[in-house]
């Protein structure tokens, strides 16, 4: 009896042990993917441009919600479902918060600070706490006015200048908004140094914020060959960025401590968040934190505000029955006489509706910032290499049929029913904005940036198709600058006040205080 209970335990344990090898991660399959060529992977099939809708096409063709490539013995894994993204990203974001490195930009060019690009640890930690404090719903409510009025800003703009491209209008926007909230610094209503400065900053990140935008990113120990080597042109870029790149941290930042000291300040993100430094920890690491948190709300906020408000126009010239029940629905709700304010945020559903299709429609950052994977997984009986670059095709999520209805149509009212936003349609916001840990720390700061914009602009004007000189309509050719963020390329467009009485109500904006 002893002796067949041993021989049933000691088969188990075999048994155990054979199906805990024969299952062990190495031994399972990768993902389907494109033929791979020895040593340089899948480096002459990678494409050059709108590389989301490439990866949703291998998708499609290997059936399946992951595929994976290698280029120059880099593992990359692209998650074409919002399932996928979900699992991975966010129910097991302990093992895929990182970021992949990105040489050029972080050591190189200087942008170490930006808390989006930085490697997942206790750095990252201390930024994305400060961060919280200051911009999670309740405390962003205190930066609204500040949003306001560069909102109001922009109304006065575009009337005095309607013969600009309208997207030449938007930096100044997003540059007067970020700097009056992170310095308290308030800008001059042209060419602020403040504002210029900050914009000349972010070139470096649009060249560069690509991984593999440069060939020191796939091949990094060519950060080490000499500057006078002739593929080391990058060297060269990297210094010139990396003087920029002080420059935009650096310069606000001093004139925020001066109006500080001074005592003439108005209150920001950076003067609360002095306020709130413990004094038993070090105060030079707290005041570095503070600067590069600063830093990094233009960095990651210019390019993605001005894109999804530029998006929204463009929509609004395909489908101008949208531009149309949003008026109405203003025009239902305001008395005379009024513009939009975020009190009125729960009673425009239908405006909420177009900022939802706004960032469904032409996604800011259709892959976003890379995850890096950083221990070996298994996902649907795939191999899942430690490593691994891992990209979000956020777009292909946001473009699905079976979620989506005409997916590549700008409808907003697909998110409206019965008067009300409509909850059986998946929120893009859960895409848009990042997934797991790295959703983006100032998305709520973001959506209510780009809807008191747009509301403010549906409120103020007619806009349609621009007319060349002949009186021929141009019709926007919707094509896009790809990059880190996609932006849209200039377009024309008529855009005037939709009265004399609106004119006016905007007009006189400029002497309110806020």
């Amino acid at each position: 009896m002893f002796t067949a209970v041993l021989v049933a335990c000691f088969t188990s344990f075999a048994l155990l042990v054979y199906l805990f090898l024969w299952t062990r991660p190495k031994d399972l399959p990768l993902p389907p993917g494109p033929r791979k060529l020895p040593i340089i992977g899948n480096l002459l099939c990678m494409p050059s441009s709108v590389e989301w809708e490439t990866y949703h096409e291998w998708s499609k063709f290997f059936v399946s919600d992951i595929i994976h490539f290698t280029v120059a013995g880099t593992s990359i894994l692209v998650l074409d479902t919002a399932e996928a993204a979900f699992v991975l990203l966010e129910r097991r974001s302990s093992i895929y918060s990182s970021r992949a490195r990105m040489p050029m930009l972080t050591v190189l060019t200087g942008y170490y600070y930006a808390i989006g690009f930085m490697y997942y640890g206790y750095r990252w930690r201390e930024h994305r706490r400060l961060i919280h404090q200051s911009f999670h719903p309740t405390a962003a409510k205190l930066f609204h006015p500040k949003l306001l009025y560069a909102t109001h800003g922009l109304l006065r703009r575009i009337l005095l200048r309607p013969d600009m491209y309208f997207s030449d209008h938007l930096p100044y926007l997003s540059g007067e908004t970020i700097v009056s909230i992170a310095y308290g610094i308030v800008v001059l209503p042209e060419n602020d140094p403040y504002i210029m400065a900050s914009e000349k900053g972010m070139q470096p990140v649009r060249a560069a914020g690509v991984p593999g935008a440069f060939l020191v990113d796939t091949f990094p120990l060519l950060k080490y060959v000499p500057e006078w080597m002739p593929f080391a042109g990058f060297y060269r870029k990297a210094k010139e960025w990396k003087e920029i790149a002080h420059q935009m941290v650096d310069v606000p930042f001093n004139a925020a401590m001066r109006n500080i000291e001074n005592g003439g300040f108005t209150p920001s993100f950076v003067s609360r968040s002095l306020v709130h430094m413990y004094v038993s920890q070090d105060l030079q690491h707290q005041e570095d934190i503070i600067k590069s948190v600063a830093g990094t709300m233009y960095t990651a906020g210019s390019d993605t505000t001005t894109s999804a408000i530029a998006s929204c126009i463009l929509g609004f010239l395909a489908n101008p029955e949208a531009l149309y029940k949003a008026q109405q629905e203003i025009d239902a709700v305001l008395h005379p006489g009024q513009l939009p304010s975020f009190q009125d945020q729960e009673s425009l559903p239908y405006v909420a509706a177009v900022v939802y299709e706004t960032l469904r429609w032409k996604e800011v950052t259709p892959i976003g910032i890379p995850h890096l994977l950083v221990a070996d997984d298994v996902y649907k009986g795939y191999r899942l290499p430690a490593g691994s670059i891992v990209i979000p095709n956020a777009w292909a999520m946001l473009h699905y049929e079976t979620v989506y209805s005409v997916p590549f149509t700008f409808y907003p009212v697909r998110f409206v029913y019965d008067v009300q936003l409509y909850p059986d349609v998946w929120d893009p916001t859960h895409a848009a904005f990042g997934f797991g840990r790295r959703i983006c720390p100032g998305r709520y700061m973001a959506y209510v940036a780009v809807w008191i914009a747009i509301a403010s602009l549906v409120a103020a004007f007619v806009i349609t198709k621009g007319v060349d000189e002949d009186g021929n309509i141009i019709v926007p050719t919707y094509v896009y600058f790809t990059g880190l963020v996609c932006q849209p390329l200039p377009f024309k467009c008529q855009i005037y006040p939709r009265s004399k009485a609106a004119e006016a109500l905007f007009r006189s904006t400029a002497t309110l205080v806020y």
